[in-house]
Parts: C-alpha cells; structure tokens; sequence
C-alpha cells in the first residue's frame, strides 16, 4: 500500500468502541469516570501502553522560562503517579506542544531520549513511542496535555487520528475538573 493510500485509510471504531464513548462516556459523573472510559477504548483501538494527562500548574506564568507539569490522570499509576509534578524548560518540545498548541509526535527511543528527562523509566516499560496532544481552551491556549504512549516504535495515520479524536473527547471533561479546583 502506498503512503497516499495508507493516509487516506479511514479510521474504523469497532462498534464496541463507539458504544462505550456514545453511551458510556456521557453517562460518567467525573473526570475520573470519563478518563477510564477514554482509556479503555485506547486499549481497545491501540493496544498495550500508557496514557496519562498533564494540567499546566502554573497557566498565569505563561512567559515564564519554566513550564510546571502535574499529573491529574493515569493508566499506571504505579510508575506515573496522578498528582506527580515536573518542572519543564522551554525546549523545541515546549514550545511546539505547550505554547503553540501543536501535537508532539515522537517515535523510536531516541526521540524519547531527546524529549524527556524519564526515558529511562518510558524505556522500562518497554515504551517506545508518544503522541502528545495539547488540550485547549476557549481561547486556543494549551492548559492540558492528553499523552499516549505505545510499546510500537511508531505511530500509523489512523492510531494519531485516533489519539487526537479521544484528547478531543477528554477535553471538556479535564477543563471541567480545572475550573472545579480553580473555583
């Protein structure tokens, strides 16, 4: 199959996929709820691996040169525990996915190596692929991120539409629970 074909493959949900996002997902009574529903059609469309998703702790400081990260949701919260907190400098990394509000595709253990301070932690996993998808507000600024990992070195067409469709559904439910703690 080409490369022209291979982008212009649909993306198929599986009708148990649909179901639990269609019924499930409105029906769920807090972040938590809805983040487990959008985890488990994860599973389900990609496979074994890891999603977690990261607020901007600090969103008034947004020319600061440090980016502060906490963790408000996992899939493993044995090795990335919700609540955890990273200090980020303004890299390539930052600035495309954090101040621009772009997705971070990186694929194979170097680009992990590259990106992030924890690679080794990502590496004993067996991860070796991310999609980082910024999750904006109102006003178009990045104030979550939804961050999918995979045990493949990389990533289809299809799987990245279907990460960044899932970040979608996550958002109004992450900036709900924001505002809730903000109030």
């Amino acid at each position: 199959m080409s490369e022209a074909q291979t982008d212009a493959a649909p993306l198929c949900l599986p009708p148990d996929v649909c179901h639990a996002l269609v019924h499930t997902l409105p029906r769920a009574r807090h972040m938590d709820a809805a983040l487990a529903c959008i985890d488990g059609a994860r599973q389900r469309l990609l496979g074994e691996g890891l999603l977690t998703v990261n607020i901007d702790a600090a969103p008034p400081l947004r020319d600061a040169d440090t980016i502060e990260l906490q963790r408000v949701w996992s899939s493993n919260p044995g090795a990335y525990p919700v609540g955890g907190r990273k200090r980020k400098a303004l890299t390539p990394w930052t600035r495309q996915l954090l101040r621009r509000g772009e997705v971070f595709v990186g694929e194979g253990d170097a680009a992990l190596r590259e990106v992030f301070d924890d690679h080794e932690r990502i590496a004993s996993l067996g991860l070796r692929a991310v999609a980082n998808v910024p999750l904006l507000d109102a006003a178009g600024t990045c104030v979550a991120t939804f961050n999918v990992l995979t045990v493949r070195p990389g990533w289809t067409p299809q799987e990245l539409a279907a990460v960044q469709l899932l970040a979608v559904l996550a958002t109004p439910w992450v900036l709900g629970a924001m505002r809730a703690v903000n109030r």
